[in-house]
């Protein structure tokens, strides 16, 4: 009896203590609404950009600066005329002449776009032709050196014919015979040899160049690549070898990834010119200074 009235004096006590200390705290603050997380989101433009867009961003960039500095000396001019007539420039009228630090932004977040892609690892088929064009034109060119070199040593030698046309009588053909026992005027095996070498340089490196180009610009041929890399998951750059035959118009391409060369044929025949083609057309350019249409 004694214990239960101890434990409801106690439960009293606490009930009483609880009540005071209810009465005296201040009143409880509701809890704050919940915050709204706003999420930053930052887009990598390095990897959202195509390599040519990153290029257009830098030539918008460097146009809008250009535009600012042609406007500075336009009104230069202008405000030097005025100032030799009493003219004064009003203050700030030469705000359409500075370079805006957005401006300035903008180009240093182009060029560092530009400087960090890797051009070298075509992304698409376009890209994959265009990289090996030009690579052709960079061979195609050190072979036309090299066939004005050996061309230059022949034609020398047949610089030989207007003396040989004229030697009707025995002194002048004596000297002919003098000219012919000379390097310059004679023709050995080595000159012939080399000629016809940079010949079939040349021949070879623009046809290559040329189906290379014409891949390039052939959006079927380049889809159906496309579509094979996807579908197979590679990463169309990373080629190892990559050929074209023009007898048979087939493409071959090896991949690292791939097991096998994979062949695409008969995309280019509309693009072929023969030898009355191409002849043509170095005469119209002789001429006319530009391709024939």
């Amino acid at each position: 009896m004694k214990s239960l009235s101890k434990t409801l004096l106690l439960s009293a006590a606490l009930v009483t203590s609880s009540g005071v200390a209810n009465a005296t705290s201040p009143p409880v603050q509701p809890p704050p609404p919940p915050q709204t997380l706003e999420l930053e989101v930052e887009i990598n433009l390095n990897l959202s950009m195509t390599g040519q867009e990153k290029i257009d961003a830098l030539i918008s960039s460097l146009g809008a600066i250009k535009n600012r500095v042609t406007d500075a000396g336009t009104m230069t001019v202008g405000a030097v005329g005025y100032a030799a007539l009493g003219g004064v420039v009003v203050d700030d009228a030469f705000n359409d002449g500075l370079i805006t630090q957005g401006e300035f932004d903008s180009y240093l977040e182009a060029h560092d776009l530009v400087i960090n892609h890797d051009y070298e690892t075509a992304t698409n088929a376009t890209e994959l032709f265009t990289q090996e064009y030009q690579g052709a034109m960079n061979n195609l060119d050190e072979a036309i050196d090299l066939l004005a070199d050996a061309a230059g040593e022949v034609l020398t030698a047949t610089g030989i014919m207007e003396s040989a046309a004229a030697a009707d009588t025995s002194p002048e053909q004596t000297a002919l015979q003098g000219m012919m026992g000379t390097d310059e005027y004679s023709i050995d095996q080595a000159e012939v040899d080399a000629y016809n070498q940079a010949v079939a340089q040349v021949e070879n490196y623009a046809q290559q160049a040329g189906a290379f180009m014409a891949a390039a610009n052939n959006t079927e041929l380049t889809a159906s690549i496309d579509s094979y890399a996807t579908v197979n998951n590679f990463a169309v750059g990373n080629y190892t070898t990559i050929t074209y035959t023009q007898a048979i118009d087939e493409f071959v391409i090896n991949w690292n990834d791939d097991g096998f060369g994979s062949g695409w044929q008969g995309y280019l025949t509309s693009e072929f010119k023969d030898a009355s083609d191409i002849y043509g057309a170095g005469e119209y350019v002789a001429e006319y200074g530009t391709m024939p249409n």
